[in-house]
């Protein structure tokens, strides 16, 4: 495992993704407040969710210069979707937010960390 991304530009990528997403949970849009109600979400742990994925970025772009810490935001969004799937699941919501959002968002998660820090 390397200690600083190699190449940098997918992580860049990543904290990117979890900045917009951030944004869009700020006051949720349409399609994240109805992918918070189907997993059944709790209306009064909404808030959680921007400073949630604003930390992750921030992580990520920090672990560009601070070793481990790309790496270690990485696997905690890979767990991250891990929960958010088994969340829709639960719920039996087994439409675009499970297969597009949520398996989209672990496929590049682990893509990411894989790519960027354990081959080189």
């Amino acid at each position: 495992m390397t200690h600083l991304p190699d190449p940098v530009w997918p992580v860049v990528v990543l904290a990117f993704i979890q900045v917009v997403d951030a944004i869009l949970c700020v006051r949720p849009v349409a399609f994240v407040a109805q992918c918070l109600e189907d997993v059944k979400w709790p209306r009064r742990h909404w808030w959680m969710m921007s400073p949630i994925k604003f930390a992750a970025g921030a992580g990520l772009l920090a672990g560009i210069w601070i070793p481990y810490l790309g790496a270690v935001t990485c696997a905690a969004l890979v767990l991250y979707f891990l929960v958010a799937i088994s969340m829709h699941v639960a719920a039996r919501d087994f439409g675009r937010n499970l297969f597009l959002n949520a398996t989209g968002m672990l496929v590049i998660c682990s893509v990411t960390g894989v790519f960027c820090f354990v081959i080189r």
